[in-house]
């Protein structure tokens, strides 16, 4: 059964892809790359933003 979530209008800048894993190119002992997580600046990792309007509404 789908749950239901509240609306919230995705962030424009990452799509709805809040938080990705770069590889730097180095290998690391173990045979693995060496990865950096970089998180969206516009949404701070949450992947949704609020609208314009709540935030006019909320500030006086």
């Amino acid at each position: 059964m789908p749950q239901h979530a509240p609306h919230r209008p995705v962030c424009r800048d990452c799509d709805g892809f809040p938080v990705v894993a770069i590889t730097t190119g180095t290998r690391l002992t173990d045979g693995s790359r060496a990865t950096l997580r970089v998180t969206c600046p516009g949404c701070h990792g949450t992947g949704h933003t609020l609208t314009a309007r709540v935030l006019a509404r909320t500030g006086r």
